[in-house]
């Protein structure tokens, strides 16, 4: 008798033992349950905290006119990534961004890889594919100078977004641009790593520059003619970011975003310590084929003291005409200056 109420006894413990077991399971499955939905709340919120994301608009100043650009309110990381501006296009290959369409005719050949298949061919520059654009039904475009014009139609498919750099406030826009590409694809650490570089090479060159006393003339060479650059103009970062002396800013130079015309008695009358050459002819001449070098160095330049003093440098034409304003081209850019002081 006392054999089974002992029994007895040590099954009920049992089921007591399992019941709490069972129960301390349930605890935890529901404490999982909790957690799991804990976790995706946590990245939700610190998404929220970006999106919806408020873009702000912008009136920028073109050749034929201002053109204002709307606020832009993206509610979450665009997928379907249409680019029409090879500086922004870069920026987003050096964050490892994947665009959905770009502009495939007038690539650098270091974004040759956009012409693959696998990307849409969005058009032109200046002559969007509406109708493929349309088909692809983008969540962002992202356009600058050359692609204004097509901005009211452009803005009829997408959110359009202007990620045009200001010439003369060339490395606060770049830097904007830069920040924005981070903030929108959640690239934001490899942005600030990717500019903190940038800068570092940026002081490196200023540091050349500031310890030479020589000067510099920015030259573009197209179809046998000449135009001259200065500090604000399209290829001012010479001056307003690496710190090269410009010649005679102040003394008839005008500058202009677009360049100037300028005749080789110009060039020879100023005389320039430092000739940087960007050369047209060989990105938009299909074949290669350009007589800028026979141009420049004829015998009116060479009485120049660049010539002279061989400090004549021809600039990357594919990553200063086609594609500057990106992360990879503007660090290239300063590999180029750095050059004429080394």
């Amino acid at each position: 008798m006392k054999k089974w109420k002992l029994l007895t006894v040590l099954m009920a413990m049992m089921l007591l033992v399992l019941a709490a077991c069972s129960s301390k399971e349930d605890s935890k499955e529901e404490d999982k349950g909790d957690d799991s939905a804990a976790k995706p709340a946590e990245e939700q919120s610190e998404e929220s905290s970006i999106f919806p994301l408020t873009i702000p608009g912008s009136t920028v100043e073109g050749r034929d006119g201002n053109t204002t650009f709307e606020e832009v309110t993206l509610d979450k990381i665009p997928e379907k990534v249409v680019v029409f501006d090879n500086g922004f296009l870069d920026t987003l290959d050096a964050l490892g961004v994947e665009p959905t369409a770009v502009v495939q005719d007038s690539l650098p050949a270091y974004l040759s890889k956009y012409k693959d298949s696998k990307y849409v061919n969005a058009g032109t520059l200046f002559e969007p594919d509406y109708e493929k654009l349309s088909e692809i039904n983008p969540d962002v475009i992202f356009i600058s100078g050359r692609a204004s014009a097509a901005y009211a139609e452009l803005s009829k498919i997408a959110p359009t977004v202007y990620v045009g750099v200001d010439n003369k406030n060339f490395l606060e826009s770049f830097k904007v641009n830069v920040e924005l590409a981070g903030k929108i694809f959640g690239k934001e650490q490899e942005a600030a790593a990717a500019l903190a570089d940038y800068e570092a090479k940026v002081e490196e060159v200023k540091g050349k520059a500031a310890a030479s006393e020589e000067k510099a003339l920015i030259v573009l060479g197209s179809e046998g003619s000449l135009s001259v650059f200065g500090p604000g103009s399209r290829f001012g970062v010479v001056h307003d970011v690496f710190g090269v002396k410009a010649v005679a800013e102040a003394d008839g130079f005008k500058i202009d975003s677009h360049g100037d015309n300028a005749s080789f008695e110009f060039v020879r009358e100023k005389n320039p310590d430092i000739l940087f050459v960007v050369d047209r002819d060989a990105v938009v001449n299909e074949n290669g084929e350009s007589g800028t070098k026979a141009a420049i160095e004829n015998e009116i330049v060479s009485a120049t003291n660049a010539i002279k003093n061989g400090k004549v440098f021809y600039l990357d034409p594919e990553v200063w005409y086609l594609s500057g304003g990106g992360l990879q081209s503007e660090s290239l850019k300063a590999d180029d200056v750095l050059k004429a002081f080394n």
